[in-house]
């Protein structure tokens, strides 16, 4: 019973953590990711658009972002992905489990572009990929702290951090259209 036990244990864990196939200089694209509504997110596949990363909260002040993201999503498909990663970080802001955030970002947002499953964004059990784009050590580029819900990361077609953008800027704000534009 207990090997039992511990064999489901460790399955799930491995289901549940990042996965990313890369050294210290490789990309973003080395990077799979549990998706929100189940499947994997394989970062891969948007070899060629540029990317950019979004740790999520619905019940956070800058839940209105769902709305600029969706509208950025949808000017640029075919150029740009967005990859929103809910994350219960600050203040306790995203408590909800997978299926009722999924459901929240459909209902009040029509959100189409890629979620993945809720992580940690810092902390001891920071996500894999988190730990990659915030650690110069690691994406090469730059040490970032996400330091509230909104906090988002550009990287270039090739999969390298270009850019980083605190909460206070929108999806829409001329920052990320200047960055998109180069």
């Amino acid at each position: 019973m207990k090997i039992l036990f511990s064999s489901l244990l460790v399955s799930a864990l491995l289901m549940m953590s990042t996965v990313y196939a890369g050294g210290k200089d490789a990309s973003i694209h080395g990077f799979k990711v549990a998706g929100l509504e189940g499947g994997t997110i394989d970062f891969a596949q948007f070899k060629g658009k540029k990317i950019l990363i979004v740790n999520t909260a619905s019940e956070c002040g800058y839940t209105v972002q769902y709305e600029g993201l969706e509208k950025l999503y949808k000017a640029n498909k075919g150029k740009l992905v967005i990859v929103g990663f809910p994350a219960n970080n600050f203040g306790g802001q995203e408590p909800g489990n997978n299926a009722t955030i999924a459901g929240f970002c459909k209902k009040n947002f029509g959100v189409s572009f890629p979620m993945a499953a809720k992580i940690s964004v810092k902390g001891a059990d920071q996500a894999a990929i988190y730990k990659w784009l915030t650690q110069k050590a690691l994406n090469g580029v730059q040490d970032a702290e996400v330091k509230w819900n909104f906090h988002k990361f550009l990287m270039d077609e090739k999969g390298k951090l270009i850019a980083v953008f605190p909460s206070s800027v929108k999806p829409e704000g001329p920052e990320i259209k200047a960055a998109l534009a180069k």
